[in-house]
């Protein structure tokens, strides 16, 4: 849906250009393309190219933002997939129940919605580019596991420093693991300093949404509907600096990433 949506997006954009779009997909080739030619007045046929006028292709910045849902939807599920089989092997009891897995799930599909108006960073639509399979591929072999080595962290604090029971331990995860997928789209949504790539309004407000509703729910008069406990007290101080770690270590790593990535081709 998120696709879909992105690519009425640029539809509308071109749209406006007085552009007809008749297929949706064709706005993803747009932004792959160097060079478009078109021979109704006669350009090809009479064998000589002159360029009339120059536009701002919206099919890239389109791309790219597909490009982000990508990259963000499929290092988040190959991180969460490892966490919950590693946590199978050691644990006796389910490290998240099937109600807290669904509202994860559904909370986190929130501030993903927005993706189609994010913005997008100069040098990302500066030239067209091909969608790279190998690029997400690598992507999320490489930044799935830190979010599951943070989760093996933060299961080892719960059960030997907090000492927490097995609902304890379930609401905790809960809380952790939304809070980490969602402010780690600040990080991923840009390749560069995510202080320094200003988002869209409704992407960053939904993203800050969310994680208050992860804080709050567990506390307040729905927790009775997913949970038996709440939190403890000292669970939200650990939770602080453990995020924080978490999105400095993604950050550092995909700007490792994307820097031989982009050496590899020159």
């Amino acid at each position: 849906m998120v696709v879909s949506v992105t690519l009425a997006r640029g539809a509308i954009r071109l749209a406006r250009k007085h552009v007809i779009v008749k297929r949706l997909p064709v706005i993803q080739n747009l932004g792959t393309m160097d060079v478009f030619c078109m021979d109704k007045t006669g350009t090809l046929t009479e064998a000589r190219i002159r360029l009339d006028r120059t536009v701002d292709v919206e099919g890239r910045r389109t791309y790219m933002n597909v490009f982000k849902y990508i990259m963000l939807g499929t290092s988040s599920n190959f991180g969460n997939m490892f966490s919950m089989a590693g946590a199978a092997l050691f644990l006796p009891f389910l490290p998240m129940l099937p109600v807290q897995i669904l509202l994860n799930n559904m909370l986190y599909d929130l501030p993903e919605l927005p993706i189609p108006l994010d913005n997008v960073d100069a040098e990302d639509i500066s030239s067209p580019r091909r969608l790279d399979i190998g690029l997400i591929r690598q992507f999320m072999f490489v930044i799935g596991p830190v979010s599951s080595a943070f989760d093996f962290i933060t299961f080892y604090l719960l059960l030997h420093v907090l000492k927490a029971t097995e609902a304890e331990f379930q609401i905790c995860w809960f809380v952790e693991s939304l809070c980490t997928q969602v402010l780690v789209i600040f990080v991923i949504r840009t390749r560069h300093n995510p202080l320094r790539s200003r988002p869209q309004g409704a992407l960053a407000a939904a993203c800050f949404l969310v994680v208050a509703a992860a804080l709050w729910l567990p506390l307040g008069p729905l927790a009775g509907s997913f949970s038996s406990v709440s939190p403890p007290p000292l669970f939200y101080l650990m939770l602080a600096p453990l995020v924080v770690c978490y999105l400095a270590a993604v950050h550092e790593i995909k700007r490792r990433f994307f820097l031989a990535r982009f050496a590899r081709r020159e």
